[in-house]
């Protein structure tokens, strides 16, 4: 072999070994790029269930609330049923089978009230309020407010206000009342 011929093919040998070298290493890659793409994934499933509070119906029903089956009927309550200064929640049914949440308490100042199971910032998200000592909180964005302010305050996270009045030993919340939060819901 002539010392030519010899070097081209020495020559020839390095860049194929180069190419080689930098050739990358297919089936790794594809495996580098199916664990990635499946990491994403489940940080999108995670992130979605944290941002979106694991569904929308959280608050709906509660498993702890009366259901009222009276649709256009107003709803009458027991105070004795109220009396002990936690909140009770109820779902009441509309005409036309929409449950309607909502929850009354005897505030720390002796007034029953009472509030949709919902706000008007945190209502799309359907988690409601829950009791925390003399406070409502809400399920949703963890802002406490307290009982003696539901019904008094409007608006932002508090607990949507809820018309009722007290005839002799029972709370009355009217049915066209109950109707009109039915958005919430």
């Amino acid at each position: 072999m002539s010392r030519k011929h010899h070097a081209a093919h020495a020559h020839g040998r390095e860049q194929k070994k180069a190419e080689f070298q930098n050739t990358p290493n297919k089936p790794a890659n594809k495996r580098k790029l199916f664990v990635l793409v499946g990491i994403v994934v489940v940080l999108s499933a995670v992130a979605g269930y944290l941002i979106w509070g694991g569904g929308r119906s959280e608050g709906l029903p509660k498993a702890n609330a009366r259901t009222i089956s009276a649709p256009g009927q107003d709803v009458q309550i027991p105070l004795s049923e109220v009396s002990d200064g936690k909140a009770k929640f109820y779902n009441y049914t509309l005409a036309d089978n929409q449950k309607v949440s909502f929850f009354v308490v005897k505030s720390s100042d002796g007034v029953v009230r009472a509030a949709f199971n919902a706000c008007d910032v945190c209502y799309e998200h359907r988690r409601g309020y829950h009791q925390e000592g003399d406070d409502m909180v809400c399920n949703n964005c963890g802002q406490h407010f307290p009982s003696n302010r539901v019904n008094e305050v409007k608006g932002g996270c508090n607990p949507a206000p809820l018309e009722r009045r007290v005839e002799g030993d029972h709370l009355v919340i009217k049915a066209g009342d109950l109707r009109q939060g039915a958005f919430y819901f």
